[in-house]
Parts: structure tokens; C-alpha cells; sequence
């Protein structure tokens, strides 16, 4: 048995979300590879991986999904991999469900546990309810939720071997990107994240939210009602159309907490909760409540750090 990682790269590194599938591929049992595909990938070695594979097919530049999974696919078939694992980032939900397709699969998307070989522990109903499945299929097609498995670390002696690309499939061009960049951490991998929703009432005051967040050195996240009044972008999002995220304290603000919200960050390790409405959902789930106006404690809580 032998599982096939594909590993999600931004400026030619992993991600903290690729270290963590390895720990999930480690945990099915077999030889782990890992594939970085594009120009420019910086090879690491991981510990639990034995083989990196690498691709420089200029197809695979800016990872284009339509040629990344024609590799994947021709890959997986003739090396004979009996899994294929990616994160459950928007590159791997983007990138893993074509490859699956093409070899006539069905994906196992999102888990959070392995049971065994074929059978895995997923969440379901935006966290609600958690679905032991297994999969027949002869390749498993996979994606792993980042939060769910610590991350793999730095090392081991992994043979390098270079595979030819699948080119250009032609179903796509690149046009561009507008990348976001930011003096804070990551929201994804944050220790220490503070989210404001829609109780902030305007763009103007999440200013509340980036002075506490400079105070912990935290990154900034939101609910999806204050992304869609437009006080802040899209990539703040957390929740099941958003972000998930599991640091060890979540500050939440002015959230309510809906059912899509809390699928986004109810794995973290502490909860605050601050919010007017003593019966807001969000305290079902908080470590720490504080029910109070937010554009009183706010700026206390701020002078005070």
C-alpha cells in the first residue's frame, strides 16, 4: 500500500495544511511519497515521507487545477498508489475532485479521522453530525481537514525522483492574481485569532478588532455576515464557506455564532465570546463569555492588554 501526498505550494513552499496530511497519510499505514508540482518547487523533507517526486512541467505553473489533476490521475494510476491525499484548501477541493473523475472515483472530501485503510470519520451537516464512511473505490481519493491532525515535522532521508508533466490541457489560461499581503500571521495558522461580525456595524470599526489583534499579534478573521456587508474582505471569512481554523485562543466579537460560523473554528483550543445578546449561540460553545456592549469592552480590553 502505498499513498501519494500532493502537496499544496505557495511561492514554491509547503503549507502548514500539507504537514498535516502527511500526518494523516502516515496514520493509514504504507510508504508515503509526496508530489511537488510546478516550477521552482522547493523541495523539504518530511518526516514519514520516503519519496518526493517532483514535476517541473511549465503546465503546472500557478497551479493551474485542469493540468495538475491530469498528472495526479496519470500518476496515481501507473505508480500504482492506493491513496491520494491533499489539504482541504481551496487548492486541494479544487485540484483532487478532477483527478478523482478521471479515474472514476468517488471523494472521501474533508476527514478528520482515520479509522483504517478504507475507512474514514468526516463531519457532515456543517459539523453537526460526524459520518464514519468507507470507500471500495481501488484509489481513494481524499482531502484532509488541516485542524483535525497536528503536522508532521521537518526531516527523514526521502529519495528525490523527477516525473515528465501531462502539458498544457489547454481548458485554461491564467490571467492574473490579486494576492492579499499582510504583516500579521496567516489566518489559517495563527496562534491567536480575533474575528468580528456583524455587531461591529461598519468597516470603519473593525479598526477595534486590528488594535486588539496588534496587542496578541493575532491574525484577523470575520463572520460571513460582516464579509457580505462588505466591512472586510472575503479572505477573512471563517466558516464552512470560509476559513477553518483551530488556534489555541479564538477570540469571537460581536458574532452571534451560526451553525456555519462555529463549523469554522469550534475546534479551537480556547473560546472568548463577546456579545450583547446573552442568549447568542456562541456561548453554547465559549470557554469565555463576556455579555456586554462590544463598543464598551473593546477598547477596555485593549487599554488593559
Amino acid at each position: 500500500m502505498t499513498i501519494l501526498v500532493i502537496a499544496e505550494l505557495v511561492e514554491g513552499k509547503i503549507t502548514s495544511a500539507t504537514l498535516s496530511t502527511v500526518t494523516a497519510a502516515t496514520k493509514i499505514g504504507g510508504d508515503v511519497h509526496m508530489l511537488f508540482a510546478g516550477p521552482g518547487s522547493q523541495i523539504e523533507n518530511i518526516t514519514g515521507v520516503s519519496k518526493n517526486l517532483k514535476c517541473d512541467d511549465a503546465g503546472l505553473c500557478h497551479g493551474m487545477p485542469e493540468n495538475t489533476a491530469n498528472l495526479i490521475a496519470r500518476i496515481a494510476k501507473d505508480g500504482g498508489y492506493s491513496h491520494v491525499l491533499a489539504p482541504a484548501t481551496s487548492f486541494g477541493k479544487n485540484v483532487l475532485p478532477r483527478a478523482a473523475a478521471l479515474l472514476d472515483s468517488q471523494q472521501v472530501s474533508d476527514i478528520t479521522g482515520v479509522v483504517s485503510a478504507d475507512t474514514f470519520v468526516r463531519p457532515i451537516y456543517a459539523g453537526n453530525a460526524i459520518a464514519t464512511v468507507q470507500s471500495s473505490d481501488a484509489v481513494k481519493f481524499i482531502t484532509v481537514r488541516g485542524t483535525a491532525f497536528d503536522k508532521a515535522a521537518p526531516g527523514g532521508s526521502a529519495v528525490m525522483e523527477d516525473v515528465t508533466g501531462t502539458g498544457d490541457a489547454g481548458l485554461a489560461t491564467f490571467a492574473g492574481a490579486e494576492v492579499s499581503k499582510s504583516e500579521r500571521p496567516e489566518l489559517t495558522a495563527a496562534r491567536v485569532v480575533v474575528s468580528g461580525g456583524r455587531g461591529f456595524g461598519s468597516g470603519d470599526n473593525f479598526k477595534m478588532i486590528e488594535a486588539l489583534a496588534d496587542k496578541l499579534g493575532a491574525a484577523i478573521g470575520a463572520s460571513r455576515a460582516a464579509v457580505d456587508a462588505g466591512y472586510v474582505p472575503s479572505d477573512y471569512q471563517v466558516g464552512q464557506t470560509g476559513k477553518v481554523v483551530a488556534p489555541d485562543l479564538y477570540i469571537a466579537v460581536g458574532i452571534s455564532g451560526a451553525i456555519q460560523h462555529l463549523a469554522g473554528m469550534k475546534d479551537s483550543k480556547v473560546i472568548v465570546a463577546i456579545n450583547k445578546d446573552p442568549d447568542a449561540p456562541i456561548f453554547q460553545i465559549a470557554d469565555y463569555g463576556l455579555v456586554g456592549d462590544l463598543f464598551e469592552i473593546m477598547p477596555q480590553l485593549t487599554a488593559k492588554l
